[in-house]
């Protein structure tokens, strides 16, 4: 194996004995900061419906530009990371969302959809490069037979950014002067431009101040002394790999895994707050909905704590069955229910939601070796599902209704149980 001339260049057995502590907490960072990011989505969803009247399936729009992106630049990001190696590769994705952060200020100026989606496109892309690199890297800091366990710990503290940020977005996006569909169609058109430029105008603040953060924590990463997997860094891409990574089945099947998690998941936050809206449901306003989603993301957070210590006593596929399908049982309830009992039983989901992606992602890798930065990629590229399952759940509550609508997410749910007890065992 090729040594790194960098001073901090560790052999494999030193990636399994080392003292990673500074590394270790330095990437939960990154965890934190993309999971805020990501869960603003669901707060930019029903505040960019409102503004500019938009369906619930044009209003998806928001996520599947998100996270088409992680299909888009997964790959890049493999090659990206394999050639300037993970802790550049890192800072190059903290500047990248940084700058899609940014965007969001002369795209609330226009008052242009497309302009925001545009922004959303290079913010997301800036966290697929930080996926990419973090996941694996969490993943080889210390004794692999605790990888899942390792990345359970820095998910939680990635769900305690999707816990912070509905309440912060609540308190900043979302306006207590939003009109309804109706009031807006009455408003001339020089009213209307008015109001859309006053109520888009209100992420640019927020998002300006998440650029800053980005580039702050850019500058910590860059001045960081970070070591070297070389198991996993002194190799180039070569044509063929990606198809020899997937002839193992656990991450062939895990891939599908991590796209109906990653769907599931999202469809379910995306639609919350208009679920929440619902007369026959709880009926609250947008702003007071926004901070029950916060129970449905601290749910993943208190999860993943909680896995964390299950999982170094537990089997991670039987235990990920288990949470699969408690959590189908939920969205079940939720369809069939009404008031607060399909209120909760959704918030609940969350907390099962917890050990999926890190559990489905660290089966997936396990045993690749020099194949994990093309495994990595493809299961990266596999969050795609959190931009195509929650387009088609758009789709179907315009058309069914949205309690009808978490039909789908339930289905992903019954894949996941099939992935924890038998795909990701496979031969």
């Amino acid at each position: 194996m090729v040594q790194s001339k960098d001073n901090n260049s560790l052999p494999n057995n030193a990636s399994r004995n080392g003292n990673y502590n500074i590394p270790f907490v330095a990437v939960t960072m990154l965890f934190f900061m993309w999971g805020f990011l990501t869960a603003l989505n669901d707060i930019l969803i029903p505040h960019l419906k409102a503004v500019f009247d938009l369906t619930y399936t044009k209003a998806m729009l928001i996520q599947f530009t998100f996270f088409g992106a992680y299909f888009l630049i997964s790959l890049p990001s493999g090659k990206i990371i394999a050639v300037l190696g993970y802790q550049r590769g890192i800072v190059i994705g903290l500047l990248t969302a940084g700058l899609g952060a940014v965007l969001f200020y002369p795209a609330a100026s226009a008052t242009s959809y497309p302009l925001f989606l545009t922004a959303l496109f290079v913010l997301a892309s800036g966290i697929t490069l930080l996926q990419v690199a973090a996941n694996p890297y969490v993943a080889v800091l210390g004794n692999p037979a605790r990888a899942s366990s390792r990345l359970n710990l820095t998910q939680a503290f990635n769900s305690l950014g999707t816990t912070i940020a509905p309440y912060f977005g609540g308190l900043f996006i979302l306006s207590a002067t939003m009109i309804g569909s109706d009031a807006m169609h009455q408003l001339t058109p020089g009213q209307l431009q008015t109001y859309r430029l006053q109520e888009a105008a209100s992420v640019q603040i927020p998002y300006l101040g998440l650029a800053a953060a980005l580039l702050v924590l850019a500058g910590i990463i860059a001045l960081l002394k970070l070591p070297v997997i070389a198991e996993v860094e002194d190799h180039k891409l070569k044509p063929g790999k990606l198809q020899d990574a997937l002839r193992h089945s656990n991450l062939s099947l895990g891939v599908i895994g991590i796209f109906a998690y990653v769907g599931a998941e999202v469809s379910i936050g995306s639609l919350l707050i208009s679920f929440f809206g619902q007369a026959d449901i709880a009926g609250l306003k947008q702003a007071v909905a926004a901070g029950f989603v916060s129970y449905y993301w601290g749910g993943a957070m208190i999860g993943r704590f909680v896995g964390s210590a299950l999982l170094q006593k537990v089997n991670p596929g039987r235990l990920l069955g288990v949470f699969a399908l408690v959590a189908f049982a939920l969205v079940i309830a939720t369809v069939m229910t009404k008031g607060q009992v399909a209120m909760w039983a959704i918030l609940s989901v969350g907390l099962f939601n917890s050990i999926m992606f890190p559990t489905i992602f660290t089966l997936g890798i396990s045993g690749l070796g020099k194949l994990t930065s093309q495994g990595s990629s493809l299961l990266i590229m596999a969050i795609i599902g959190g931009a195509i399952i929650p387009l088609i759940q758009g789709i179907l509550a315009d058309t069914y209704g949205i309690q009808n609508a978490f039909l789908l997410p339930a289905s992903c749910y019954l894949y996941i149980v099939y992935y924890g007890f038998k795909g990701s065992t496979a031969a």
